[in-house]
């Protein structure tokens, strides 16, 4: 039997200022609206069907502010602000950032919106009653279809399609936060009815073996070039380990089977951290397991089976993605009519049950949950319904969890060393090997250098708020993006202007020339 285990990982990067309480960016709550709670519920017209998600703990705590009403969103206030009351400043924030989806797959689907579209284009000017529904067209269309129809205030919206009211708007916004408030709850029904699984990843989405020791850098890529200032932190790999599983305890009633280490960046080297806070298994890309086995073509007869890592702290069992099938969905289905596009998946899935005959085995999808369903025609869900009910009728191939899976199927394949790197390339590339990058990398070291100096000289209560603020500092984004996004450079050095505030010290020049 071929068995087939999709893992959706679910990840946005922390926005919000520690210090005031804002998120700079609205992505947690759009995305709340669009991807995270379609994206369960939709198992309910399928029960065949098990899945497993994995939630970033950092994502769960900024949905949690939203649903708390406990931090601040400049979109969301100028969205409820009444738009006879936008100032000038506040007219051109909301032209020039409530356009910010797929033109061809989202904004061309409602007319009104497209031709709020092409008025902005025009540099035309701009009514009282078009920013209203500029307003809510753009708070309307990050909202799942699936919802859009459910609930009356927005199905009506879509319904009158254009010179709505400040009620009706008001109406519209009101909805989004009680859609937020379901999240958690659905995710914690459908684990307790055993249809899906739910992973954690290391608490704010660091690069694990890049804290530990930043020379890992070298053992992936021997030609990186690494920072001139040393980081190399075990304590936080652990701290980041351990927040996350008393997190996902703490929302969850239990403790996490399974870990999505940030990027599927791996090494040897972290091993330990993991054995010791009780996971049992977790995925990574398939360059992974051909690198640590040295095996230079791909060989899928080793890559559909888990593997197990003996080591002295203990054992920890792997599993490793079909990066081929997983690209398939997140970046080539979209291109094609959801009958074509399924049809294709279920052949390769046809063709590897025929390989393997009657041995079973585990196919893993693991992939990004959310960002890849914008491209797709109505947000992914004709191409999901299909795939769910194909995979329900087949014969051949039957979907699980990586632990239900585990349960009867231990591994017998042993991996003496596992080799560094991530799903991307196999190395580390992506967050090294550009000036920028390795400035931000230096700029993190000496701030965390100076954490271990202050903690006789700051009041307990800033002494942890600093510690969150330095573990915030060590997430993925910040070096994914320097060199390529001013955006969130900005957001790395207000970060790190926060922290130097919570213990007391002037900011670096540097910081304060940005």
């Amino acid at each position: 039997m071929l068995y087939l285990a999709f893992i959706f990982h679910m990840h946005q990067p922390y926005y919000k200022n520690l210090l005031t309480g804002e998120a700079k960016m609205p992505w947690v709550r759009l995305h709340g609206l669009k991807d995270y709670l379609d994206m369960v519920k939709i198992l309910k017209s399928y029960p065949k069907i098990r899945q497993t998600f994995n939630l970033v703990p950092s994502l769960l705590e900024q949905i949690e502010d939203y649903t708390h009403r406990t931090n601040k969103d400049k979109f969301l206030d100028l969205s409820y602000k009444p738009a006879k009351e936008l100032t000038a400043e506040e007219r051109n924030f909301v032209l020039e950032n409530f356009f910010s989806i797929n033109k061809e797959k989202v904004i061309a689907l409602f007319p009104r919106y497209y031709e709020l579209y092409f008025k902005k284009i025009k540099k035309e000017e701009f009514s009282i009653q078009d920013l209203r529904d500029l307003q809510v067209y753009f708070n309307l269309v990050w909202i799942d279809p699936l919802f859009r129809q459910e609930y009356p205030e927005l199905k009506n919206a879509l319904y009158k399609a254009r010179f709505f009211s400040e009620e009706e708007k008001i109406a519209l916004l009101d909805r989004q936060i009680e859609i937020l408030e379901e999240i958690i709850p659905a995710y914690k029904e459908f684990m307790a009815s055993g249809q899906i699984e739910i992973t954690t990843s290391p608490y704010y989405h660091p690069i694990l073996p890049l804290l530990y020791n930043i020379k890992i850098a070298k053992e992936a890529n021997p030609k990186t070039l690494l920072p001139k200032v040393e980081f190399s932190y075990p304590e936080d790999v652990q701290a980041q380990i351990n927040l996350a599983v008393d997190f996902y305890q703490k929302i969850f009633g239990q403790r996490p089977q399974g870990i999505w280490p940030s990027e599927e960046s791996v090494s040897e080297h972290i091993l330990p951290f993991f054995i010791s806070a009780g996971i049992n298994w977790l995925v990574t890309d398939e360059a992974i397991l051909f690198k640590s086995l040295k095996k230079k073509r791909r060989d899928s007869k080793i890559l559909y089976q888990p593997h197990i890592l003996k080591r002295k702290s203990g054992n920890l069992n792997i599993i490793f993605r079909d990066r081929n099938l997983s690209d398939l969905i997140s970046f080539v289905y979209y291109n094609l009519k959801p009958e074509a596009a399924v049809d294709d998946f279920m052949r390769h899935l046809k063709n590897i049950a025929d390989t393997f005959g009657n041995e079973d085995t585990l196919l893993t999808i693991a992939m990004d949950g959310e960002n890849a369903w914008e491209y797709y025609a109505n947000d992914g869900h004709d191409f999901l319904q299909l795939l769910y009910q194909r995979l329900s009728e087949a014969k051949f191939v039957s979907t699980t969890t990586p632990s239900e899976y585990l349960k009867t199927h231990p591994p017998v394949l042993e991996i003496k060393r596992l080799a560094a790197g991530s799903w991307i390339f196999a190395n580390f590339n992506k967050w090294m090997n550009h000036p920028d990058k390795t400035k931000a990398w230096e700029w993190l070291a000496e701030a965390r250098k100076e954490l271990d100096s202050t903690q006789y000289s700051i009041h307990n209560t800033q002494y942890e708020w600093a510690w969150k603020q330095i573990y915030i500092l060590e997430g993925s984004d910040w070096f994914w993006w320097a060199g390529e996004n001013p955006f969130f450079e900005r957001l790395f050095q207000i970060h790190l202007k926060n922290f130097y505030r919570l213990i007391n010290r002037p900011a670096p020049p540097y910081l304060n020339a940005s």
